[in-house]
């Protein structure tokens, strides 16, 4: 099979390290991975409190695509949050993505605003679905939600319920304080049709996501329809944990069939 790029794009409060078993297994079978730490993820060494724009939070990935020769085209990969940095990337760069891979991850479309999706997440979400996190309101819990640090509760029963304990624990040591750019989203122009909506999609599916639930990820591919719809069987929101091998063929099988 020719040796394909895959560009690897974390969650929230995440970061790079999240694909850990991931890098192993495809660059064991040959392939070229990278992965980035977005701005205040990671080992990015910014603040939080020093990233206001969506824009500036994405700005590593936009960097990173800008710097490939026309020749290095990618298979991008955004999990949960990180869909929409790679939707960002998509309109971007679209001839320089061979397909974008939505695994459990926010799906905009061509339609709306880059915010929509989250809206309609937050809807259907009360602040009590986060258990003990820890919330930054702009001026008051009426503003827009600034910040989140998630609890370990929440974690572990509504994200990591059926990873490894050892990763759990390695999110409890790297995880940071997240923003889902609430105030900025909305200001975000929409996507185009001829440049991100010209990107072939894959979305992948987790059953057992309590994060972004199946009913939702349903929901956003019957809104932006993809290429193929792909299902990981007893995956919590993380199966780059619980299920790093199917999810590593899914992946491998994706090269092959987009080139």
């Amino acid at each position: 099979m020719e040796k394909k790029h895959f560009v690897l794009v974390h969650g929230a409060g995440h970061g790079a390290w999240e694909w850990y078993k991931v890098t192993g297994i495809l660059t064991a079978e040959g392939h070229r991975v990278t992965t980035v730490d977005l701005a205040a993820s990671g080992n990015n060494p910014k603040k939080l409190s020093d990233v206001s724009m969506f824009s500036e939070y994405s700005q590593l990935l936009i960097e990173m695509m800008d710097d490939l020769n026309s020749q290095d085209n990618v298979i991008l990969v955004g999990h949960s949050f990180g869909g929409l940095s790679v939707a960002l990337a998509m309109d971007r760069f679209p001839d320089k993505i061979l397909v974008a891979v939505f695994e459990a991850a926010f799906m905009p479309d061509c339609t709306n605003l880059p915010s929509f999706v989250l809206d309609k997440y937050n809807e259907s979400k009360p602040l009590k679905f986060f258990m003990d996190s820890d919330f930054g309101w702009g001026h008051g819990t009426d503003k827009p939600l600034i910040s989140i640090s998630f609890g370990s509760k929440f974690l572990s029963s509504n994200l990591y319920q059926l990873s490894p304990l050892e990763d759990f624990a390695l999110n409890r040591k790297l995880g940071r304080e997240a923003s889902f750019f609430q105030e900025d989203l909305p200001k975000t122009p929409m996507f185009l049709r001829e440049r991100f909506g010209s990107v072939a999609k894959v979305y992948i599916r987790c059953d057992q996501d309590k994060a972004v639930t199946e009913d939702f990820q349903r929901w956003m591919i019957e809104n932006n329809p993809v290429k193929e719809v792909k299902v990981i069987q007893g995956s919590d929101h993380m199966p780059m944990f619980s299920k790093p091998k199917e999810l590593c063929n899914y992946l491998l099988e994706i090269a092959q069939t987009y080139f």
